[in-house]
């Protein structure tokens, strides 16, 4: 199955590596689990920080958490969606490779995956949503102080942004990306819980009709960072003149 892991980075994938397997990472990559550790995330922030002159911790901690989970939902939706297995993405069994400056560059895997048990579109992401995202996101804000709605807002902004352009893989079908969109068009989640990656972007239509433009549900707060400013799919309402009222809206 490893070689089968490999071979689906090509067409929409093919400038991105595809994770590692190894049942012993080696000393250089990190236990996931670690970022659970209040710790631990002060030290990753500190060096990831440096780069932008140690500017606002939630902004420093919403920017890593966008390079993070844009590893995480590529590699995790293209397997789960194409090969419908489920990769050992879990904090407790995944290993990360980090940049110098702490950035997650690449995924460590214990195993190739293991064939979905559910096709149900809830069950067969919970690895992702109850093994990963739910716990780190918690631990995000827990040690920023920022809302767990803007790391799931930067989940969500990938996780979309995958499943939309899955169709265009060499070996997907038009409808591909459909279990994961019928995640994210519920409300709420089987067991009750308000659903995190409930719509996390929005399409609008601008001047030329033929192009609509891909706007996120909520600002990643990057803007918090002086010399960054906004991001190219920010909320229309996330502008300058509201600037104050979004942001403590964002970060409260």
């Amino acid at each position: 199955m490893t070689q089968a892991l490999s071979s689906l980075y090509i067409g929409p994938l093919e400038g991105l590596a595809p994770p590692e397997v190894s049942a012993t990472p080696g000393p250089d990559a990190r236990p996931a689990r670690e970022l659970l550790d209040p710790a631990y995330l002060d030290a990753l922030f500190a060096r990831f920080g440096a780069q932008y002159g140690h500017g606002d911790r939630r902004a420093v901690a919403s920017l890593w958490s966008k390079w993070h989970f844009s590893a995480l939902a590529a590699h995790g939706l293209i397997a789960n969606l194409l090969l419908e297995r489920d990769l050992p993405l879990g904090l407790d069994e995944l290993h990360l490779r980090q940049s110098p400056e702490g950035q997650t560059s690449g995924l460590v895997l214990r195993h190739a995956g293991k064939p979905l048990a559910e096709l149900e579109p809830t069950a067969r992401f919970a690895t992702l949503l109850d093994g990963h995202l739910t716990p780190l996101v918690e631990a995000l804000a827990a040690a920023t102080g920022a809302s767990p709605k803007v790391f799931w807002s930067n989940a969500g902004n990938y996780f979309e942004y995958f499943a939309s352009v899955i169709h265009t893989h060499p070996m997907a079908s038009a409808d591909q990306g459909e279990p994961a969109r019928a995640l994210m068009e519920s409300r709420s989640l089987p067991d009750g819980r308000r659903n995190p990656l409930y719509r996390p972007v929005r399409y609008v239509t601008p001047a030329a009709p033929d192009q609509p433009a891909r706007v996120r549900r909520l600002c990643c707060i990057r803007y918090l960072i002086d010399e960054l400013g906004y991001c190219a799919n920010c909320p229309l309402g996330c502008r300058p003149a509201g600037k104050a009222a979004k942001a403590a809206k964002a970060v409260g």
